[in-house]
C-alpha cells in the first residue's frame, strides 16, 4: 500500500529510538513493507563517547537501494553531532529505514526522534 495521505491522518504517534552504533550499517528506524505508516524523522543525533574523534554514516535504504544522508562526518571526541533536524525532516515510506554505522565500534550512541503516521 501506498504512504497515507498526510492530509486524511487519524494517528500521530511519537516515538524514540536508541542504537549503539557498530561498524555495520544498522537500522535505528525502519517501516516495514505494508505496514500502511509513514515514519517522519524529526532528529537524529550521534554521541561519541569516546575520548577519540571518530566518523559517522547514515543512510536511507529505499527498497534495498541507498542514498546517503552523511558520508564519514567526523564526530569530535566526547561529543555530539545533530545529522537530522525538524529544519531537514525525512520521511520514510513503507520498506524503506534509517541506518548509521560508524568507523569504530562501541564508539556512538545514537537518538531517533520520529513520529508514525497513519
Amino acid at each position: 500500500m501506498a504512504a497515507p495521505n498526510v492530509v486524511g491522518v487519524t494517528t500521530i504517534t511519537g516515538k524514540t529510538a536508541g542504537l549503539a552504533v557498530t561498524t555495520s550499517k544498522q537500522a535505528i528506524v525502519q517501516n516495514l513493507a505494508a505496514s500502511n505508516q509513514l515514519f517522519k524523522i524529526n532528529t537524529l543525533i550521534a554521541g561519541n563517547i569516546t575520548g577519540g574523534s571518530v566518523t559517522v554514516d547514515v543512510d536511507v535504504s529505499k527498497s534495498g537501494t541507498q542514498y546517503r544522508i552523511a558520508e564519514s562526518v567526523n564526530v569530535p571526541a566526547n561529543s555530539t553531532i545533530v545529522i537530522l533536524s525538524k529544519d531537514s525532516a525525512i520521511y520514510l515510506e513503507e520498506n524503506d529505514s534509517l541506518r548509521i554505522a560508524s568507523n569504530t565500534g562501541s564508539a556512538l550512541e545514537a537518538i531517533c526522534s520520529y513520529e508514525i503516521i497513519e
